[in-house]
């Protein structure tokens, strides 16, 4: 493909301080697009937004919880006056409150669900209609291996997981005649801060790394790559699935 086969894009990028949303941040400016780095956490934007232009794109920041539904908003309002139209929208922000069904409070399931499904929600709902009416438009939902499989003590994140899924489905079946894109991209064990209880934890970690028949975490990296080309004129035809980057994990 094009090294600038996003150029003349304009994407957006929700939990785009750190982790997974960063890597796709540099990635797709490394390709072209012009981005929108969102996040509650300035300080860190603000150190993306420099690493992003120092690869030559155009990058801006916003603080926004994407839970909120005033504050989203008034990102989009922002947004649009400073960037105009948009073509690409990751939404990757999400939460996981690892606990026992029996230890989990309302507070922890509200907070999970609140963050990685009804935020997804609010953010399409705000943005489509800055997607729709240009012939192309992307859409990727952060899903997860837990879409699909499952493990103890993650009932509020598999539950938000899966529920987004469905919502990944049928968004793309909605959105498909004006040939936007919906998908979602399912990491397995990635390297990035959230699982950094279980990166430090050499029993936990060996166990992870036990049941990757590739015997290694994820690199943020390949998550970038993954969304480059799903955002690309040549993923075109891909719309409605789940693509699944887990070194193996759900194959077995």
């Amino acid at each position: 493909m094009n090294n600038k086969q996003l150029s003349g894009r304009t994407a957006l990028i929700t939990g785009a301080s750190k982790g997974l949303g960063k890597a796709m941040a540099l990635a797709l400016a490394q390709a072209g697009a012009q981005v929108a780095l969102v996040s509650r956490d300035l300080d860190k934007l603000k150190v993306v937004a420099e690493e992003v232009r120092g690869l030559g794109a155009v990058a801006e920041v916003f603080r926004a919880d994407v839970t909120d539904e005033a504050q989203v908003e008034q990102l989009r309002r922002d947004v649009v006056a400073r960037l105009g139209r948009l073509h690409v929208l990751i939404n990757n922000a999400g939460v996981n409150v690892r606990k026992p069904v029996t230890e989990l409070t309302l507070d922890d399931w509200r907070l999970v669900l609140d963050t990685n499904l009804t935020g997804v929600f609010l953010m399409c709902r705000a943005f489509v209609p800055h997607i729709k009416g240009q012939g192309y438009g992307r859409i990727l939902n952060l899903t997860s291996i837990m879409s699909h499989v499952a493990l103890a003590g993650r009932t509020a994140y598999a539950a938000s997981k899966s529920g987004l899924l469905g919502f990944t489905r049928a968004l793309a079946l909605e959105l498909a005649p004006e040939k936007i894109t919906v998908n979602g991209i399912s990491p397995g064990p990635f390297a990035t801060e959230m699982n950094q209880p279980l990166l430090e934890n050499p029993e936990l970690n060996r166990e992870f790394l036990s049941k990757i028949p590739l015997a290694q975490w994820g690199r943020p990296e390949d998550i970038g790559a993954l969304a480059v080309y799903l955002c690309s004129e040549e993923a075109g035809f891909i719309t409605g699935t789940d693509l699944l980057i887990d070194g193996g994990w759900t194959a077995q």
